[in-house]
């Protein structure tokens, strides 16, 4: 009875709407609405109070969502708003689904859908992310199925390995319960959490763990047990996860102290001066962006004090042997040696009297009693421990700066080159991406008018010597410091290719190289990348892997190319952008809203107002932008600012944004070549709405940092996995000359591309509901 009421009700208005529209049509003249002045207007004045709010509501339109809707558009000066004379109910059945659509609501939107020839695309649209979801929902089930029959197996005990008390039988039931809770729903989930095997499991790690412990072996505990537990399988126990971060900052204790083929101790402490920390705490009283707290810095700083006693009492041998496999020419020229029971003793009883003098300060602590306490720690060692000066004054530092944000670091003299490198995506080298694959160092793909796309050296070279050394053991970080150099100078790689037993050496001088930031859904054999990813309704895709100086004019010229290609509409990819710089994200962003406040960037002083301009701005086609939880700072600013209530430019697909919120500054004032990035301001959408950091969030229990989507699509690792490859084979660029017919070289067609990435291909059926909505494809 109901369904025929509510049937009844839709034919009703449908009707009267068809009614209206033909009134419309017969009148003598054109059909207007007078608004009565004061309500033509009140919109602008909502936006600009920050303390009005709306809700769900759209105030420019109708409030039944079959009915037509009146677009409040006139301007201030008019107060008459034209009514289409031939608008159909068709028209406002398509906006009211549109509209949910916007939204993520497609089942909803399929409600208001009516069978008819007219409104057949946009049905299909609404059917095509059925069927997505549908599959990727098949597909869930179905992996759920499978890896519940594996963890069977280690319960029954019918695998070829299934102690669970041997180390590498731990690691693969670990593996196979991460992967169970990956295609668990949420109650299944629970339901593997309590499970008495899985707890067994979990308890026989726990026990390993502190076995590798006891043997100073941090990094052993942490990839053993702890990262499984606190990053894969339980990631909201808060337990696991501050053990894990404490096992890391262990390992990082141990590793600052090591030599290594790339670096030894000496050269990445280069230049390490107390004075340098003391003139970037004179900064920070002056530029931080909130009240430093200098007695929770001076306790993180002593409590890394403390751990690194505990490091050296049980990890030494492992860094004396770092030290001896290296030349005498590389080792380092600090002398250094082990702390006996007496010296560490000493040490970790004036770092607890030091605790407990802070602790007790009835005055609290300022800037002047931190940097007395840091002077007495470094006394102090001078009698006790006598640890390398310079690794304890960067370990200080670390800790304290942590205390404030995870953003606010010292950049050391030897790290600035690299820093600088990631900021402006340029260095001097030979144009490759490299990758680790099953623990070889790889050329993933070359850079095109780069000295390596001449040289000989192809994708999937295996590059097993860089100038005589071995590449095994080698990290990324280390294997990019040892190919890249000063311009005009030569490296030699020797390179195994698949298919052939010989090695072959390569060298190839090193030029200066720039990175693009810029990318397309697949490029050619001869390096063209293609922006247009569906050639019949003229739908461009563009990829910003991150904000450099160059981002901005790089899209223009985009841009412009898919606008002389008939443009109608674009996805802007910022996943995995984890951002770059704030000029750069505001130039992207202003050239898709012609004016309004971009962003507003808020230090402890004066407040600092960015908005847009006229000039060159794309107005005329719909805008999708793709976030995950690596899309960060700039990015944030970038897919905020253009989904913000106040310009409603773009719809955004995919998951929660990272959670930064925060603008960083760098400062030379340490001195002799160091400098500080500090958090000096933090930045707020044209709304006002603050973007919340992720960590001051979760202290809250709060889970709405960052940029939420509009639309969400969350992946699976297997998922993010699967379309990373196909991005990867899509973007592969070969050395010039290669036979391009070659089977290594594999491209995806758009069908694809689309079927492995979800996200994008909801981003593509958003774009088509907005060009259906606008008339500009055939319902």
């Amino acid at each position: 009875m109901r369904q025929k009421k509510e049937n009844f009700t839709f034919y009703f208005l449908l009707f009267s709407s068809l009614l209206c529209v033909l009134a419309c049509v017969f009148a003598a003249r054109p059909a207007s609405v007078e608004v009565p002045k004061g309500e033509s207007t009140p919109l602008e004045v909502v936006v600009e109070d920050a303390s009005a709010t709306l809700g769900d509501r759209d105030p420019r339109r109708s409030e039944d969502p079959l009915g037509t809707y009146l677009l409040l558009t006139g301007s201030t000066e008019s107060n008459v708003v034209e009514v289409p004379k031939l608008q159909s109910a068709e028209t406002g059945v398509v906006d009211a689904a549109c509209g949910l659509i916007y939204q993520g609501r497609f089942d909803a939107a399929d409600q208001v859908i009516i069978e008819s020839s007219r409104l057949g695309r946009l049905a299909k649209i609404i059917q095509e992310y059925k069927d997505i979801s549908q599959r990727r929902q098949s597909a869930r089930e179905a992996a759920y199925k499978e890896q519940i029959a594996e963890l069977e197996k280690f319960r029954a005990g019918t695998t070829d390995s299934n102690d669970v008390n041997d180390v590498n039988d731990i690691l693969k039931v670990l593996g196979v319960i991460a992967k169970v809770r990956e295609f668990a729903d949420e109650a299944q989930k629970e339901q593997l959490l309590s499970d008495s095997f899985v707890k067994q499991v979990f308890q026989r790690a726990i026990e390993r763990a502190a076995e590798f412990e006891s043997k100073g072996k941090w990094l052993d505990a942490y990839t053993t047990c702890y990262w499984w537990l606190a990053e894969r399988i339980d990631p909201d126990n808060e337990a696991y996860s501050d053990y894990a971060e404490q096992l890391v900052d262990k390992a990082g204790i141990v590793a600052s102290f090591q030599d290594s083929p790339c670096e030894s101790r000496s050269e990445r402490y280069a230049g390490v001066k107390k004075e340098m920390f003391v003139r970037a705490i004179d900064s920070l009283k002056r530029y931080y962006v909130s009240i430093i707290d200098y007695r929770q810095m001076t306790t993180k700083a002593i409590q890394r004090c403390e751990l690194l006693g505990e490091v050296m009492a049980l990890s030494f041998s492992d860094i004396q042997r770092s030290l001896s496999e290296v030349s005498a020419g590389e080792s380092s020229e600090e002398p250094f040696s082990p702390p006996g029971s007496e010296e560490l003793s000493a040490w970790s009883v004036g770092l607890a009297a030091l605790l407990d003098e802070v602790k007790q300060s009835p005055t609290g602590v300022d800037k002047d009693k931190f940097i007395d306490v840091f002077e007495k720690v470094l006394a102090l060692n001078t009698v006790t421990a006598q640890l390398p000066q310079r690794v304890l004054i960067a370990q200080f530092a670390e800790a304290a700066l942590s205390a404030l944000d995870r953003y606010t670091v010292m950049v050391w003299p030897r790290q600035v080159q690299e820093f600088e490198k990631m900021m402006t995506n340029q260095f001097t080298g030979i144009g490759i991406q490299i990758s680790k694959q099953k623990g070889l160092l790889t050329v993933a793909s070359l850079l095109p008018d780069t000295p390596a796309y001449n040289s000989g050296l192809d994708a999937g070279d295996v590059i097993e010597m860089v100038d005589g050394v071995e590449t095994k053991d080698m990290s990324l970080t280390c294997a990019v410091r040892t190919i890249t150099g000063p311009a005009g100078t030569k490296v030699t790689l020797a390179i195994r290719r698949p298919g052939e037993e010989e090695t072959r050496d390569i060298t190839i001088t090193r030029a200066r190289i720039i990175v693009p930031t810029i990318r397309g859904w697949q490029r050619t054999a001869a390096g063209k990348r293609l922006y247009m990813i569906d050639e019949e309704d003229k739908i461009g895709y563009v990829r910003i892997t991150s904000f450099s100086g160059g981002t901005a004019s790089a899209l223009e010229k985009v841009l412009t190319e898919l606008g002389a290609e008939g443009l109608r509409g674009l996805i802007l990819d910022l996943r995995f952008n984890t951002g770059g710089l704030l000029d750069s994200a505001v130039a992207v962003t202003d050239k898709f809203i012609e004016e309004g406040l971009i962003v507003s960037t808020r230090p402890r002083g004066l407040w600092t107002y960015i908005s847009a301009h006229k000039k060159k701005t794309h107005l005329n086609y719909p805008l999708v932008i793709l976030i995950n939880s690596y899309s960060a700072s700039a990015s944030e600013i970038v897919a905020g600012a253009l989904a913000d209530e106040r310009h409603k430019r773009a719809i955004l697909v995919g998951e929660r944004t990272h959670g930064k919120g925060s603008v960083q500054g760098i400062t030379h004032h340490p001195g002799g070549g160091a400098q500080l990035k500090y958090t000096m301001a933090y930045y707020h959408l044209p709304s006002g709405q603050r973007v919340e950091s992720q960590d001051a969030m979760k202290k809250e229990g709060r889970k709405d940092w960052g940029v939420g989507p509009d639309i969400e699509v969350k992946l699976r690792n297997d998922e993010v996995t699967k379309m990373g490859e196909v991005q990867g084979d899509n973007s592969v660029l070969v050395q010039a000359g290669r036979d391009k017919s070659s089977a290594a070289l594999k491209k995806h067609t758009v069908k694809e591309t689309l079927a492995a990435d979800p996200q994008l291909a909801v981003g593509m059926l958003v774009i088509k509901s907005k060009l259906i909505q606008a008339g500009s494809l055939v319902w």
